[in-house]
């Protein structure tokens, strides 16, 4: 409600959601609605096209009982994903997608004349992507290890472990998740960031999600301490986050504050903002909060999108930490991403770039995209990485 009660206060709107990307994914969601027996017709009707293209009917029947095999196989793989309680991705949408495209690749592969085992051929490398990409490297958790040496630490002091985590983005406790607690437990950071989106956007109000997200953070600790940072509004805004967290001693959350780790390496100033996809409120408030910048130690900033990277090099962060994009969670070979959330595109999609100043790693993160992506990765594994920051200075 507004300060007099009268009349709701206008709901905050992330300028992410007229983006193409949020657009594709709340439409492609409402496809999961499709009666099962609609996208059966819809696989059978393009089983008839493809049959057309491969007369006489030896090679159409041949042809038809392939597709129909590999467009079935996969609708089950992708609707096992949530009985196995590895994924809670929709089937639907991305069954449909397939069925499509399946049947113009291979009416075209008829058209000029190829035989049947290039369609089979074809067929087999679909149904093994969709396999490999929803299956298997969705939980091929990894530790990139990166170093940075500062002259603002003494280089008789210790290197500090730093561990980045990023993009959970929960619906339930799965295998990654597991997974990525055993690995947080074997590596025993110094401390431990986390840089945004602890939930699925399909699941943000979801009081399991928010259960699960509690039992996986639960578990963090480091001896430097846990700090952490809200994700993209549309995702949770600032409000979830902090239930998300509440009576978790383990942990703080940094909203749009400085907070200085005194570490045996030297002083770490942290810096958590919170991110509004408005490009130009993000560049005041980094202005803002840099005023007040603590004047002795290695400036670390945590933010959930890399966008406000080249304000950061200009206003002398040492170091900037983010995550957001997923990498694009789905690359192609010489192709690269299909699509980043970025505002400022593939400029900054992942890994790390020196830009004068300041080192910026954008984290490929731990979990998938939400509503109506498939929850895959393909040629994008998930990751955390483990910087070890070391000191220069002769003191």
């Amino acid at each position: 409600m507004s300060p007099t009660g009268n009349t709701p206060e206008p709901r905050y709107v992330d300028p992410l959601e007229d983006k193409l990307l949020h657009k594709l994914l709340v439409n492609t969601a409402r496809m999961q609605r499709t009666p099962a027996l609609a996208v059966a017709a819809l696989i059978v009707f393009n089983a008839a096209l493809v049959a057309l293209v491969w007369l006489p009917l030896p090679a159409g029947l041949w042809m038809v009982a392939l597709y129909g095999l590999a467009i079935v196989g996969n609708w089950w793989l992708l609707s096992e994903l949530p009985r196995r309680g590895l994924s809670y991705g929709p089937d639907r949408p991305s069954v449909m997608a397939l069925a499509i495209v399946g049947m113009a690749a291979l009416a075209l592969l008829g058209v000029v004349g190829l035989p049947v085992w290039v369609g089979a051929l074809f067929l087999a490398v679909i149904t093994a992507i969709v396999y490999y990409s929803t299956w298997v490297e969705p939980f091929r958790l990894g530790v990139t290890y990166q170093q940075l040496t500062t002259p603002k630490w003494s280089s008789n002091a210790p290197p500090l472990r730093v561990l980045q985590v990023g993009d959970m983005h929960i619906e339930r406790v799965t295998p990654r998740e597991r997974h990525l607690n055993r690995l947080i437990s074997e590596l025993k950071p110094d401390v431990i960031v986390y840089t945004g989106d602890f939930v699925n956007l399909s699941n943000t109000d979801d009081p399991v999600s928010e259960a699960a997200i509690r039992e996986v953070i639960g578990a963090w600790h480091a001896p430097q301490g846990v700090y952490c940072v809200t994700g993209t509004p549309l995702v949770e805004p600032l409000e979830r986050v902090q239930a998300f967290v509440r009576d978790l001693d383990n942990l703080k959350l940094l909203p749009n504050q400085w907070l200085t780790v005194g570490t045996p390496s030297g002083k770490l100033n942290l810096l958590g903002l919170v991110v509004t996809h408005d490009m130009d409120r993000d560049r005041d408030l980094l202005r803002k909060m840099m005023l007040s910048a603590p004047p002795d130690g290695l400036h670390l900033l945590l933010m959930h999108p890399p966008d406000i990277a080249p304000e950061a090099n200009e206003l002398g962060v040492d170091l900037y930490l983010c995550g957001h994009t997923h990498g694009g969670q789905i690359r192609l070979p010489l192709i690269g991403a299909l699509f980043s959330s970025s505002h400022l595109g593939n400029r900054f999609i992942m890994g790390r770039y020196e830009l004068g100043r300041t080192t910026l790693y954008t984290a490929r993160g731990v979990g998938l995209e939400g509503l109506g992506a498939p929850r895959a990765r393909f040629l994008c594994p998930p990751e955390i990485v483990l910087w070890e920051i070391k000191g220069s200075e002769s003191r």
